[in-house]
């Protein structure tokens, strides 16, 4: 008993390691992966799959929201501005993947500016290289 109680366990620890050496490391470069956005009013919303960049330890996503409207974003208290002057407000941002983001980002599409509060969800199981 004692016998197949040991192999058991050293099976399961091999199949524990082949599995967490199996997880894919990103190496820098371009890749997309699916976020999705909860919160604010509903209407808004941001194109997914979105486009992003490993360098490093660091990855930042291209945020492209439905509306032109969006002044800056806040994260962790960091603002962040548009990346360009035309079209839908597109963002560069860092991200974290498999958790909810919160994040704050600021309309003029009412009659005044509103800081609108959201969460952003970036899935890891879903990236794609480019």
């Amino acid at each position: 008993m004692k016998r197949t109680i040991a192999t058991l366990l050293s099976c399961l620890l091999i199949c524990i390691f082949f599995t967490a050496c199996g997880e894919k490391e990103l190496t820098d470069g371009k890749y997309t992966i699916e976020v999705t956005l909860s919160g604010g009013s509903g209407r808004a919303s941001v194109e997914s799959p979105a486009e992003i960049t490993v360098q490093g330890k660091r990855i930042t996503a291209l945020l492209v929201w439905s509306s032109p409207f969006y002044e800056y974003m806040l994260i962790d208290g960091v603002q962040y501005d548009p990346i360009q002057t035309e079209g839908n407000s597109t963002f560069e941002i860092p991200i974290l993947m498999d958790e909810d983001m919160a994040i704050s980002a600021s309309t003029i599409a009412m009659s005044e500016a509103h800081l609108v509060e959201y969460t952003l969800h970036f899935d890891s199981s879903t990236i794609k290289g480019e």
